[in-house]
């Protein structure tokens, strides 16, 4: 299901925003231009993602508790003590408008 959460012009270049579409945490991240989304909560410490430190070079995200590093273009879980990943999300713009694909339940 595709389902329209922001507006590109929200998320500055390096950015990111956290939405809940149909209450489902997503942190959408600006990458050079390129947007990129991942569920918002640390599959280790449950922390906000969208808290932590984007790497623009490495494309990736690092979680404010631990430390744990995130692929944004994947959910991979890149560095310990994350070894679980989050869940990655289709990402389409429309004009400015920015649509994930959610699961469809």
């Amino acid at each position: 299901m595709r389902v329209k959460v922001c507006q590109a012009s929200e998320i500055a270049l390096g950015g990111m925003k956290s939405v809940e579409p149909n209450g489902v945490p997503i942190l959408i991240a600006n990458v050079g231009g390129r947007f990129l989304a991942i569920g918002n909560v640390c599959s280790h410490a449950r922390s906000r993602l969208s808290d932590g430190t984007l790497d623009a070079d490495e494309c990736t995200v690092e979680c404010p508790t631990h430390n744990a590093v995130f692929s944004l273009a994947s959910g991979e879980a890149l560095e310990y003590p994350a070894d679980e990943p989050v869940p990655a999300y289709a990402v389409t713009l429309v004009g400015d408008d920015i649509h994930i694909d959610l699961p469809d339940d």
